[in-house]
């Protein structure tokens, strides 16, 4: 759900109520995420106290309609306090061997979508990678298969430093899905800050940035099928979207934003939770 202009956003008897010229209400139920793209947008406190409740994920951007902050629950379980207890206590050995599967999971992604666009050389390089991959990536097989993948994809001359239009819809997607895994990290009763890999005393979201990384190539594919020349209103729209994107997931067909749900809590479960738990990935036809 985006909102992209001027208006007041309140709630009334479970609805999502959006009063501008004229008024809209949208089942509060129906919505997974709502993106405030607009800055003059005003929200009722009450309506933010229940869209936390329902667990709705909540984007606000800013004067130039880029992914700012988010809103963010205090409690996500009722023992939260142990399971962060649980997530501080976690041996760096677990912690390796969980970030190994991921970064396996991503670069077979990446492979994946190589694939789809002929890319064989490379694609056999990244299959290369994937098997030669040492416990917590000690030999950066990930940022290895980085530069082949994005070279392949979007050409020689590309950096994820420079400032252009694939840049920018890249960047877009990926807030959109890290803000996903904000939510359910959250709500599962953990707490974004303590990564695995990723540890950067800035970042708020170290974990999530960790746990999203097999996520990434779906963003990349809905930029290199869209073909943006420029990256305004309109791309963002298409962007957001990537949530409704379906992939194959413990024997299901899901929505993105679902198969993140059942994702996250099962990595989660393997490295805080029971020793029976079971990593799981989605599938994708590319």
């Amino acid at each position: 759900m985006v909102v992209s202009s001027r208006a007041k956003l309140e709630m009334k008897l479970n609805y999502l109520i959006i009063r501008s010229d004229t008024a809209q209400k949208i089942y509060l139920s129906e919505i997974g995420t709502l993106l405030i793209e607009n800055t003059a947008v005003a929200i009722t406190a009450s309506l933010m106290c229940e869209l936390m409740q329902r667990k709705i994920n909540v984007i606000f951007c800013d004067e130039k309609r880029s992914p700012c902050f988010e809103l963010s629950p205090y409690y996500g379980s009722h023992d939260t306090s142990r399971k962060i207890r649980n997530q501080i206590a976690c041996p760096q050995e677990k912690m390796d061997k969980i970030w190994t599967q991921i970064v396996k999971h991503k670069i077979q992604k990446q492979m994946e979508l190589m694939q789809y666009y002929k890319f064989a050389q490379e694609s056999e390089l990244l299959k290369q990678y994937i098997i030669e991959i040492e416990p917590g990536d000690s030999t950066n097989r990930e940022g290895h298969a980085a530069k082949v993948y994005f070279n392949a994809l979007f050409g020689q001359e590309f950096s994820r430093n420079s400032p252009c239009v694939d840049n920018s819809a890249l960047n877009y997607g990926y807030a959109i899905i890290l803000s996903a895994f904000n939510r359910e990290i959250i709500s599962n009763g953990y707490i974004t800050q303590l990564g695995i890999f990723h540890n950067n005393i800035f970042n708020r979201f170290n974990l999530s940035s960790d746990l999203m990384e097999p996520f990434r190539p779906i963003v990349d594919k809905l930029v290199l099928k869209s073909k943006f020349e420029n990256f305004g209103p309109p791309e963002k729209k298409v962007m957001v979207d990537v949530l409704n994107k379906e992939v194959f997931i413990e024997n299901k067909t899901q929505y993105v934003g679902n198969a993140i749900k059942i994702y996250c809590k099962s990595v989660l479960d393997c490295l805080f939770g029971d020793e029976t738990s079971e990593m799981l990935i989605y599938e994708y036809e590319f």
